[in-house]
């Protein structure tokens, strides 16, 4: 019996081997299906709008049609949406790295290089691997699959869950829209008015630290609210006094009294090089009642940083007297801040006298011919100003005032701008370049009390200079 069995099991093996192959060469050879043929591969470039909604139904329109819109609608955005984007680009430190070049001109307006890239129509084929074979596959409205010379699409049910299959993967690979939010400032603040006025009395200050080498310091005070980009108010220079008084008065324009603070830095004054910061307050303007002066004693710290160990140390204290008047409804300005308003001259200025102020704002397409550092260099009455180096700059920004206290009005004199490139490499070959120069004649910001103009550079190509003169007379 076992003989016996072993001989029929072999035997219907064999036959049941040879009936499988006979029916699988029917089936998967012999008949080919009717409802999958080769497919024609057709770029999409090639398909009509229809053919497009046909095959993919939720493409976006920007796809179906390419003409619809093109990028004319980001001109359109950045037309309406400046105003506002500026003020929230302007806030942010690191929002540059966008890959997109910015040119302001004189003509008020502004260029934008951006580096776009488009990936259309690409050509996806799938590799399937099935039982250690490999088979490419290319997404199309009818997929065949075939091995070995058989169509597995005759499989019932394989056609279809395939092509779904074929389907959801072909989806993913599209390039689909996406949605950036960018946090613009809210267009009621971008569009806030003054709502009062900020008295700031600077009275005296006590302690300070020695800063000079000889035992003293020459401390002003510099005051300017938060939210702003206006130049910053700045008492006189009180030399060699550790204990200074000032008792100088400076109004200042309020937008935010909810969210606006005062900022208060205690400079030291220094001759040539840059100033030394002494110590700093801030005092948010939400802590004032409306028309009431408040007299503060303010301890000067190193920074705002409250877990900062270095704001334990001593350095000095500073009086000051605020006082917030908000407006009436009807008295609200249209204007933010007359750009011709003058401010009068501290208490102390001599009788015909006055306070002479030089703004230093910015230059542009200054260049050496080794070096680029600029910095600006003033001669008044023999005395020597100078701003802060900015390196590796064509246009530089410096927004420092400079002010020069005078027994009569300087109708005569004449102030030397001059602007010098240093080398930031030690080294006695090309220390300084001079990039330009200018000599003003002050006789016009005597009778016109402010002067804000730009000045080309004598020996510069194409420099300039954009300069700010002041008269300020009690």
């Amino acid at each position: 019996m076992g003989i016996l069995s072993s001989i029929l099991g072999f035997f219907g093996f064999g036959v049941g081997t040879s009936i499988g192959i006979v029916i699988g060469y029917y089936m998967f050879i012999y008949f080919q299906p009717t409802d999958v043929k080769d497919p024609v591969i057709r770029p999409l470039v090639e398909q009509d709008s229809k053919t497009l909604q046909r095959l993919l139904p939720e493409i976006p329109l920007w796809v179906k049609n390419p003409d619809y819109d093109r990028v004319d609608w980001l001109n359109k955005f950045i037309e309406t949406m400046w105003p506002y984007l500026d003020t929230a680009i302007c806030g942010q430190t690191q929002i540059c790295n966008i890959g997109m070049k910015v040119y302001i001109t004189d003509e008020k307006e502004l260029i934008i290089e951006p580096s776009m890239k488009w990936a259309g129509n690409p050509n996806i084929i799938i590799a399937v691997k099935a039982f250690g074979l490999r088979a490419t596959v290319q997404p199309h409205v009818d997929f065949g699959l075939k091995l070995l010379g058989a169509d597995a699409m005759s499989i019932p049910g394989l056609y279809r869950f395939v092509q779904e299959l074929i389907k959801d993967q072909v989806a993913n690979m599209y390039l689909w829209p996406k949605a950036l939010k960018v946090p613009v400032l809210d267009p009621a603040k971008a569009t806030k008015r003054p709502v009062g006025i900020l008295t700031v009395k600077v009275v005296r200050a006590m302690k300070l630290k020695k800063k000079d080498l000889l035992g003293a310091s020459d401390p002003y005070v510099k005051l300017k609210l938060t939210e702003e980009k206006l130049p910053s108010k700045k008492t006189t220079v009180k030399h060699k006094n550790l204990n200074p008084e000032w008792n100088e008065e400076f109004n200042i324009v309020v937008k935010d009294p909810e969210s606006q603070a005062l900022e208060i830095i205690v400079y030291d004054w220094e001759q040539v090089g840059k100033h030394d910061k002494m110590g700093m307050n801030v005092v948010p303007l939400k802590e004032l009642t409306p028309d009431e002066p408040k007299v503060m004693t303010l301890n000067l710290l190193k920074n705002m940083d409250p877990n900062d160990a270095e704001n334990e140390k001593q350095r000095g204290q500073l009086i000051v007297e605020l006082e917030y008047k908000p407006f009436k409804e009807d008295n609200i300005p249209n204007d933010i801040e007359d750009p011709n308003a003058v401010e009068k001259a501290p208490e102390g200025t001599p009788a015909g006298g006055g306070l002479f102020v030089v703004i230093v704002h910015e230059a542009q397409d200054v260049e050496g011919k080794h070096h680029t550092n600029p910095y600006v260099r003033l001669l008044f009455r023999g005395e020597e100003r100078k701003t802060k180096l900015v390196k590796k700059n064509r246009d530089p920004r410096w927004e420092e005032e400079f002010q020069f206290m005078l027994e009569e009005p300087p109708t005569n004199d004449r102030l030397h701008v001059e602007v010098v490139s240093a080398s930031s490499r030690m080294g006695l070959l090309h220390p300084k370049e001079n990039l330009g120069y200018v000599d003003i004649n002050l006789a016009d910001v005597v009778n016109n009390k402010r002067i804000n103009e730009k000045y080309h550079l004598i020996d510069s190509r194409n420099g300039r200079i954009q300069i700010e003169l002041q008269w300020r007379t009690s």
